[in-house]
């Protein structure tokens, strides 16, 4: 696919688009589809919706004795952001620390998605941290669920994290002890303890979404969350066998990168699957594999970070010698970026230019994508319903080889709402376009929140200096530093991508901050600062240099059909999904951050009170 970059094949495809005509479509589509409420139709998943975030495996809390004492460090997260925090740590000998998480072993989103099918949508010779500190090489070049929640609890095996974790234990309040120079920890199991430095690893991606449906709690049947699967009533596990759902009519809402994984198992087993469908997926080839003995025996020190830095710089457009991965992402990434790359070394090439270069190469891309469902799906009708109509960076793309034929199975109909989603949940089923699907079971595949506010995400409110709450500090933008520190907030850092680095590869990002945090609590604990704060004027630099480096893509996304990228339609110019990211670039950002750190981190202050 590359070479045609350099071929007369790849003039002859462009010629061959129409643009207008695309564009047009575009919009239609994009236009059946936005709602006036954008996030805001999501439900808050309290009183009796809270069922669909509690976990259907979780025995009652193992019994222990409320804590009342003082630790160095409190991370709050036990997913992969934790765990590489807490390991950094531990590295950088700032060892008094303790995690605390709901669920009831490591993981984070892994621990909590056992749904059939759940995988691994990057290479995991990338995604997955920790391998070569493990000496571990994942079986397959996309892992499934159950090996990557094996290997975190490796790592909490390898690096003794297992006795320094709070399990199922929720965070109910963090204030700031302005006496004391200390956060006050409060949690639903009693415990009152206090914390020198708190870390905020709860992950991009952490609470189940619900859409706001009418009628959800009037449902007589089963109904569950895909990250709450309830193997209970369906039987199996998360590698099929859903032998219980054979007299089962089950209704799959949500089409993203969850749905597509775990219809194709629901189908194979359920007396008839329901498709609930508002916006096609655009479904690349996963072509997964076994991992090769001989090739993983030819490993060599650093060869991870390599890998990662290699995909890292070839998704961003930049050109490598080598594709150390070589799989759907940088093939497609190949076309887009080496086109990117191209116009932006051409100063002579104006902005419109640039623009529409882009535009035809995403629209080969897309065209690729949609072709193929017209080659897998037996029905006109249907393999139409399928066809996604958006530009590539719209949604986040997904892969499968099993998803798109499901739908030549008699027992599989997909229903297509045109864009407006369900109507209503009634007591026996549920309403599209007016018609009732009857059904025994509904399950939401409908992904998690985004664009909410921080503590809503994060389940607890935190207070700081003079009893500010962070929602009311962040209520008109983000204000940190480097997207980890805000002022009037001492000694609480944050690790995610608001104001921070984006990566396609979410945990490598989360490495970068790891080390960035670590070298920081180094120093605290190397000088007895009882206060780690970043000053006001550093967080007034550093957000005036992120807006002018801010990528200039809201026209862009106005003009994309709704998903958690866009903010649901609504996009904002810095705190959206992609917005809220630093826009230089990963490979800027941490350049910037290491010169900051070697320069002595101008702008945080280290002080004693005691």
């Amino acid at each position: 696919m590359a070479n045609d970059l350099e071929t007369s094949t790849f003039a002859k495809k462009i010629d061959n688009v129409d643009l207008p005509a695309l564009r047009h479509k575009y919009a239609e589509e994009r236009d059946r589809r936005v709602r006036g409420d954008g996030i805001g139709q999501f439900i808050e998943m309290s009183g009796g919706y809270r069922k669909y975030i509690t976990d259907p495996d979780m025995d009652d809390a193992t019994p222990r004795d409320a804590l009342s004492d003082h630790v160095g460090v409190l991370i709050i997260g036990a997913g992969w952001t934790g765990m590489v925090a807490a390991v950094r740590m531990q590295q950088a000998e700032v060892t008094d620390f303790r995690i605390l998480d709901n669920g009831r072993d490591f993981g984070g989103t892994w621990y909590w998605n056992r749904y059939p099918g759940v995988q691994c949508d990057l290479e995991s010779y990338i995604y997955i941290p920790l391998l070569e500190e493990t000496g571990y090489v994942p079986s397959e070049k996309y892992a499934h669920g159950k090996e990557i929640r094996e290997h975190a609890e490796r790592v909490g095996r390898k690096f003794g994290l297992y006795e320094r974790t709070l399990f199922q234990t929720h965070l109910k309040a963090l204030n700031w002890d302005e006496d004391n120079s200390r956060w006050t920890v409060t949690t639903n199991r009693n415990d009152k303890f206090t914390a020198q430095r708190v870390v905020m690893a709860c992950g991009s991606l952490n609470r189940p979404k619900l859409p706001g449906i009418p009628g959800i709690l009037s449902f007589k049947g089963k109904s569950f969350h895909t990250s709450r699967w309830d193997y209970s009533y369906t039987g199996g596990d998360t590698t099929g066998g859903l032998h219980k759902l054979a007299d089962k009519r089950v209704a799959l809402i949500g089409t993203g990168a969850t749905g597509i994984q775990v219809a194709p198992f629901i189908a194979a087993d359920a007396k008839h699957l329901y498709v609930i469908q508002r916006t096609p997926a655009a479904v690349g080839e996963r072509r997964n594999k076994p991992t090769e003995d001989e090739w993983a025996k030819t490993l060599g020190p650093g060869w991870q970070e390599n890998r990662r830095y290699n995909f890292q710089k070839l998704v961003s457009g930049v050109p490598q010698e080598v594709d150390l991965v070589n799989d759907t992402w940088t093939e497609i990434m190949r076309i887009l970026g080496a086109i990117a790359f191209r116009v932006s070394q051409n100063e002579e090439i104006s902005p419109e230019e640039r623009a529409l270069q882009m535009e035809l190469a995403d629209a080969l891309c897309m065209n690729g994508l949609r072709d193929r469902v017209s080659r897998e799906v037996a029905s006109p009708e249907t393999a139409e319903a399928l066809t996604p109509w958006y530009r590539f960076f719209c949604k986040r793309p997904t892969f499968s080889d099993r998803y798109l034929p499901i739908f030549n199975r008699p027992n599989v109909t997909l229903v297509d709402s045109k864009g407006h989603g369900v109507d209503q949940i009634t007591p026996d089923g549920v309403v599209v376009d007016g018609r009732e699907y009857k059904v025994d079971c509904i399950i939401f595949a409908t992904g998690f929140e985004v664009g909410t506010d921080f503590t809503r995400r994060a389940e607890v409110e935190i207070y700081g200096r003079g009893g500010e709450a962070l929602t009311k500090h962040w209520a008109d933008d983000f204000r940190t530093l480097h997207g980890v520190t805000t002022n009037g907030f001492p000694n609480l850092f944050f690790m995610g991508p608001a104001q921070g680095p984006g990566d396609v590869n979410y945990t490598y990002p989360s490495e970068l901050q790891s080390k960035y945090i670590a070298r920081i609590l180094a120093r605290g604990q190397a000088e007895k600062a009882d206060v780690i704060e970043v000053t006001d004027e550093a967080v007034a630099a550093y957000v005036k240099h992120f807006r002018e480096v801010a990528l200039d893509n809201l026209d862009f996304y106005k003009q994309c059909t709704p998903s958690y990228y866009n903010n649901e339609g609504d996009p904002s110019k810095y705190r959206g999904f992609l917005s809220q990211r630093y826009g230089g670039g990963f490979g800027k950002y941490r350049d910037m951050v290491l010169n900051w750190l070697d320069e002595g981190m101008p702008g945080l202050e280290f002080r004693r009170t005691s």
